[in-house]
């Protein structure tokens, strides 16, 4: 499960789509529907908000509306869209760690957004986060 800090702008296809269903599954084990997953590190930042619900269908809104600018179709009906807005804190050397990881799958998978996004020095996050100084995260 990866649920990526990084705004899904910067993802290649296969990482947009790979994104909306991993959250989506996270959204499913927040909600108590599924068996594993339930201690995923990915899952700590979610669990640790007051409403964990309302956030990671914040979260999702985000990845939707990015994928109605690619003109894919995916399910707005997945969302609940009465959520509270939250901000969630990702630490600067987090962001540093996932952009490494996403030039590694890019350099593989979109040379031309691996080109974009490596001279790329205002790297956006997800809206829900707000950077802070700290280490790479669990």
């Amino acid at each position: 499960m990866r649920i990526w800090s990084l705004h899904p702008t910067h993802l290649d296809t296969k990482g947009l789509v790979a994104l909306w269903r991993e959250t989506l599954l996270a959204k499913h084990v927040l909600e108590g529907k599924t068996r594993g997953y339930k201690n995923h590190p990915q899952l700590i930042r979610f669990k640790s908000q007051l409403d964990p619900l309302s956030a990671i269908n914040q979260y999702l809104s985000i990845v939707y509306e990015d994928s109605l600018q690619r003109n894919f179709n995916f399910n707005k009906n997945k969302i609940d869209w009465n959520f509270n807005n939250t901000i969630i804190n990702v630490t600067n050397n987090q962001v540093d760690f996932e952009k490494n990881h996403l030039l590694q799958k890019l350099k593989k998978r979109d040379v031309t957004l691996y080109n974009q996004f490596i001279n790329e020095s205002n790297i956006k996050v997800h809206p829900i986060f707000s950077i802070i100084n700290g280490d790479i995260e669990s």
